[in-house]
């Protein structure tokens, strides 16, 4: 026997990274994620060249999805220039040809971890969320056996003692980011680790959205003009940040979810979280003639 006998000839990988097997495996889980809104699909999870945790989810669907004439936006935390963005971006493109952008009106395919940007998605638009943890359940049963049950039977109960429990004790919901959410009136997932300023960007909203955790190998979907209403008593309404009233120290743009940034000095500025719409401002404020898209708040507000 030799290592000739044991190898195969070398012959170029799969268009997007991902083998034929693994992308078919993924498009059926897809589309039945789409016919379930917000219920959860177990996929084989491949190896990818990037760490479990570092969004090898939404890198997953992103391959699946990717082809030549796509334009690919990705997000770290609001931003497209960190490492993680700018990595994961220049790996899509290499694999599969497709355009790189920062605009978000320019993009077809947009990867984000954290944040959806503040410019109202399109129809033509895909949307994918990387999630670090999928069950919204995990907090109240930790044995997914059992939270698969309670799944099927809708039973949130817990979900929602959780919540009565935070107002006794502080007057208020104290879940930030990961808000539950019930998805067309039947599965409660929890919408990334995005914060509850961009929870309402889902509802009913024209794109179509997959969020998708590649260690928790789950995948699941927001499809367009779906319902996305986040656990909530009838006498406590849903509220977001608090930040309509900041303004960007960079762009002088407000209204809109920012960064708290401390100083030497002991205070803080404030610095838009969605990077490009901060440039996008800032060039239009030197004179260029830049296209601004509609965004979902206006003057920190969630149009009715």
């Amino acid at each position: 026997m030799t290592i000739a006998t044991l190898t195969k000839p070398w012959e170029a990988f799969s268009y997007g990274f991902l083998d034929a097997s693994a992308k078919r495996e993924l498009r059926r889980k897809m589309l039945k994620a789409i016919a379930v809104p917000g219920c959860q699909m177990p996929y084989a999870s491949r190896e990818v060249p990037m760490a479990r945790g570092w969004g090898t989810g939404g890198l997953q669907v992103t391959l699946t999805l990717l082809k030549p004439s796509s334009v690919v936006k990705v997000i770290d935390q609001g931003a497209d220039d960190s490492v993680n963005a700018a990595s994961i971006r220049s790996f899509l493109s290499k694999v599969s040809g497709a355009a790189e952008t920062w605009d978000t009106l320019a993009a077809t395919l947009i990867q984000s971890r954290h944040r959806i940007p503040e410019e109202r998605l399109r129809a033509d638009q895909v949307l994918v969320l990387q999630v670090p943890n999928p069950e919204p359940l995990r907090p109240v049963e930790p044995n997914m056996s059992v939270a698969r049950q309670m799944h099927a039977d809708a039973d949130y109960g817990r979900l929602w003692l959780i919540l009565y429990e935070q107002i006794v004790r502080s007057g208020r919901i104290m879940q930030g980011a990961s808000y539950p959410a019930l998805v067309n009136g039947r599965h409660v997932m929890t919408p990334s680790p995005i914060p509850r300023w961009d929870l309402p960007k889902l509802h009913m909203a024209q794109h179509l959205t997959f969020l998708s955790a590649g260690r928790e190998k789950r995948l699941y979907a927001v499809p367009p003009f779906t319902r996305v209403e986040p656990l909530v008593f009838s006498d406590v309404p849903y509220q977001v940040e608090d930040h309509g009233a900041l303004t960007c120290h960079r762009s002088g743009v407000a209204g809109y979810f920012m960064n708290e940034i401390p100083q030497d000095s002991g205070g803080s500025v404030f610095e838009l979280s969605d990077s490009n719409l901060g440039i996008k401002a800032i060039r239009r404020r030197d004179g260029e003639d830049v296209a601004l898209g509609a965004t979902w708040y206006e003057n920190g507000k969630m149009p009715k």
